[in-house]
């Protein structure tokens, strides 16, 4: 059954995002340790390399917090079992919970009560995107609490934005300090609202592959000054001062109201995780 293939592909996925980050983040952090001159950095990057490895040879959870459980989906319009994804993924998200083990991280905002599944009100989050097509793409990616701790919002004035959008982005890296763990990808969102600029710079910090650019070439340069001016900062990684503080900086954004410049700064952590898989009408499936 179709069912039983998203579920298989939907625990897979989950697996692999949990017990090591993506691969291009993996590379990046072995590139900081090759340029980093600091000795406690250096011993830092070391430590986390060897988690990692050990992560996927054990088949552990690679960080201690496994993260809030969120999709991004790609929804075709001839896939079929369409009014079911919800349920099925949110029952990958509890059996792998279970079965890997993973921490549970989900509970009530109020009371703490805590399911014990990482399932709950609105647990996972779904971000759904529709096309035309006759499949079904998600990614799976479990973001640590510590990581939204440090990220903010922030609405403009049109005329100053540009002006003043650098020293904010420097001035929350600052504050953030060792609490994203760092070396930590630093997605930007700009926007008509607080909501849309906050939705834009999460996907940029946690979708985007390190080392990508944005297609259009001002805002690819603008990338680039940013990374270079947070490097330039010293907070190095897990803040014990070095030459990388950050592994990238990537920047999206939606057209905006003329009176208003919505400005998201989101961090993701040295363990950025994101898996998915795509699943086709007739049965088939590839990870992602």
């Amino acid at each position: 059954m179709l069912e039983d293939v998203v579920f298989k592909a939907a625990t897979e996925a989950i697996t692999r995002a949990s017990i090591s980050p993506t691969t291009d983040v993996v590379i990046s952090l072995k590139r900081a340790k090759s340029i980093e001159e600091s000795e406690p950095a250096k011993i830092q990057l070391d430590a986390i390399l060897k988690n990692i490895e050990l992560a996927v040879e054990e088949r552990a959870a690679v960080c201690q917090d496994t993260g809030f459980p969120t999709f991004y989906v790609k929804l075709g319009d001839g896939f079929p079992i369409r009014s079911r994804i919800f349920d099925i993924l949110t029952r990958a998200v509890s059996t792998v919970t279970r079965e890997l083990p993973l921490r549970p991280n989900t509970v009530h905002p109020i009371h703490e009560r805590n399911p014990g599944d990482n399932t709950g009100v609105f647990a996972p989050w779904f971000d759904i995107e529709l096309f035309d097509g006759d499949y079904l793409e998600f990614y799976y990616i479990p973001k640590g609490g510590g990581t939204e701790l440090p990220s903010r919002v922030f609405t403009l004035p049109p005329g100053v934005a540009l002006r003043e959008m650098p020293r904010l982005v420097l001035e929350t890296v600052v504050d953030a300090g060792p609490m994203p763990c760092p070396p930590v990808i630093v997605g930007i969102g700009i926007g008509p609202s607080v909501d849309i600029a906050a939705r834009l710079a999460k996907k940029a910090a946690v979708l985007r592959p390190v080392g990508s650019r944005h297609p259009e070439r001002e805002i690819a340069e603008l990338e680039d000054r940013l990374l270079k001016a947070i490097n330039a900062l010293g907070i190095g990684t897990h803040g014990v001062g070095g030459r990388v503080t950050a592994l990238d900086v990537h920047i999206e954004y939606a057209y905006r109201h003329p009176a208003a410049f919505s400005l998201g700064i989101v961090f993701s952590c040295w363990a950025t995780r994101r898996a998915g898989a795509r699943v086709y009408a007739d049965g088939r499936y590839q990870l992602l």
